[in-house]
Formats: C-alpha cells, sequence, structure tokens
C-alpha cells in the first residue's frame, strides 16, 4: 500500500478542545504499534489544531461522537458516519473509528470545508463536510 501524506498548508484548519486533543493523543501512542499509519495521521493532525476552550469551538465542527454528513467529491457518495473510539467502532452501523484514515481526517473539521485525504487503499480522496450534529444531539 502507498502511503500519502498531504501537506499541512493544502489542509482546513481544524478546532479540537485541549482535553480531547490530549485524550485522542494518548490514545494514538499507545495504538502505534498497532496501527502506525492511522497513529501517526491522527498525530501530525493533532499537531497543527487549534486549540479551544469546549464552549468555543465554531459551528458545527467535528470532535469525537459527533455524526458527520460528508461527501466524496470523486464519486457523488454521499455518507453520514459518527466518529467513535476504537472499541466502539462498528463500520455496518455507520460508527467509524478515529483510528481509520477517514476517521483521523474528520476530526476537527468543520462543516462547508473540505479535505483531501488518503482512504485505506491509499488513494486520495476529496471529502466535504456538508454537516456535523454535535454529540448528545443526534
Amino acid at each position: 500500500m502507498q502511503q500519502h501524506t498531504i501537506p499541512a498548508d493544502n489542509r482546513p484548519a481544524i478546532h479540537l478542545t485541549a482535553g480531547e486533543c490530549d485524550a485522542l493523543s494518548e490514545l494514538a501512542m499507545s495504538a502505534e504499534h498497532r496501527h502506525p499509519h492511522s497513529s501517526a495521521m491522527l498525530l501530525a493532525e493533532l499537531c497543527r489544531a487549534k486549540l479551544c476552550e469546549p464552549g468555543e469551538l465554531p459551528e458545527q465542527t467535528v470532535a469525537m461522537n459527533s455524526r458527520i454528513d460528508f461527501i466524496d467529491e470523486g464519486t457523488g457518495a454521499r455518507r453520514t458516519v459518527k466518529l467513535v473510539y476504537p472499541r466502539d467502532a462498528d463500520i455496518a452501523a455507520g460508527r467509524v473509528s478515529i483510528l481509520t484514515p477517514i476517521g483521523a481526517g474528520l476530526i476537527g473539521m468543520t462543516a462547508g470545508c473540505s479535505i483531501r485525504w488518503p482512504d485505506r487503499d491509499g488513494r486520495d480522496r476529496l471529502l466535504r463536510i456538508v454537516s456535523v450534529t454535535p454529540p448528545g444531539e443526534g
């Protein structure tokens, strides 16, 4: 599998709370041996995140347990997923782990933004966030 790295300056700004950023950093570091590529992708995203207080995240920002409606601009496919911790992941139920390429690419994004991001097979996809439902509201 070919591994791609998307230059940080070509990616939209992302926002996270400091607490969530810390928890996800710990998770990524603890999973480095089992999921080295996904862990590295997530850590790179966390390093470039703008940290906010919990009540100061921009509206419709992807956080853990958010429901995200997005479009793959290359195929036109529209998906709705919930971003979860690995223990809660169930792709058949639409629950995507943060330790997958798509999970690492979605965290901290806001509705209306797009990101070019590799899928599990290493192919770049252009993903556009349509809407984000915060945790507990969907």
